[in-house]
């Protein structure tokens, strides 16, 4: 069967949580929730209002990682300022997985570029992980979905270098950048195995900037809002979010595709298929919520 991807031309934080009940996920244990939390400066990113009642309803804690390129959540530190700036610590539990090492080490046999991922050693903690995305453009990654929050939002301060330098950290910034884009599917995998299934993935393709939330200055966004989108796969709900960036009607979305187009952004999606981290064939089902 193909994977079901639900969506909403609503955009609120009750179609959030509603279109999140679609799924009929049922989300074990001690629950990730895998979110970005913004770089500081950044005037695009998604912030704990918008989450809240998803988060409140799941009753998980949110996790991120430090990163691995100077800015405001380069250090732990750091890092736990910016979620206190951004409010994240005024209603919810909040983990960064990476604060103290040693990492936790994720094999992955079959990955085609790197064979282990090194991620934030507080993964342990948690049984299942919700990965709640804001789908937009991404100066390297072409765009930023849930593969990207998989790899790199899941990878250590030394993991992200690592993928980015495709198993070379030193070369974090000078690496072939299709391996890098290849090694992000691969260290994705590696997590997507970790919780065997465990897992669902929201994106909401709203202020769609060319532009990540990592980054302190960027562009303001180039297109009108689409949707939320809610899957139990993680191909498949980015691939439909390409998918419906091409089939807009907005013309700002050359901007957008032209940032995808020259990043290659398509190849996580189709390495990401290939190691079957989830499937590119999909049924979009377009929902309305109150």
């Amino acid at each position: 069967m193909k994977p079901k991807v639900y969506f909403t031309r609503q955009i609120s934080p009750e179609a959030v949580l509603k279109l999140y009940q679609k799924l009929n996920a049922d989300l074990k244990g001690n629950v990730a929730i895998k979110l970005h939390s913004g770089e500081p400066g950044n005037q695009n990113f998604l912030g704990p209002d918008f989450f809240k009642p998803i988060i409140d309803f799941v009753k998980g804690t949110v996790v991120e990682c430090n990163t691995a390129y100077d800015g405001e959540r380069n250090t732990t530190k750091k890092h736990l300022e910016t979620f206190k700036k951004h409010h994240w610590t005024d209603y919810f539990k909040v983990d960064l997985m990476d604060a103290e090492g040693p990492d936790m080490v994720l094999e992955i046999p079959n990955g085609k570029v790197i064979k282990q991922n090194f991620v934030g050693k507080n993964l342990k903690k948690y049984d299942s992980m919700l990965v709640l995305s804001h789908f937009k453009g991404h100066p390297m990654g072409g765009y930023g979905g849930a593969l990207k929050q998989l790899s790199i939002g899941v990878a250590s301060s030394y993991g992200k270098a690592y993928i980015h330098g495709a198993g070379e950290p030193g070369r974090i910034w000078s690496a072939d950048h299709d391996l890098f884009l290849e090694s992000m599917a691969d260290a994705a995998s590696s997590v997507v195995n970790y919780f065997k299934g465990n897992m669902a993935y929201i994106n909401v393709m709203k202020n769609m900037s060319v532009d990540c939330d990592c980054c302190a200055v960027a562009e303001d966004p180039c297109m009108a809002d689409i949707g939320i989108l809610a899957s139990l796969d993680p191909v498949a709900i980015d691939k439909a979010c390409l998918d419906l960036v091409y089939k807009s009607n907005d013309k700002g979305k050359d901007h957008l595709i032209e940032r995808i187009e020259s990043r290659h952004g398509v190849l996580t999606i189709e390495a990401a298929a290939k190691l079957n981290v989830g499937s590119m064939d999909y049924e979009l089902e377009e929902v309305e919520v109150e």
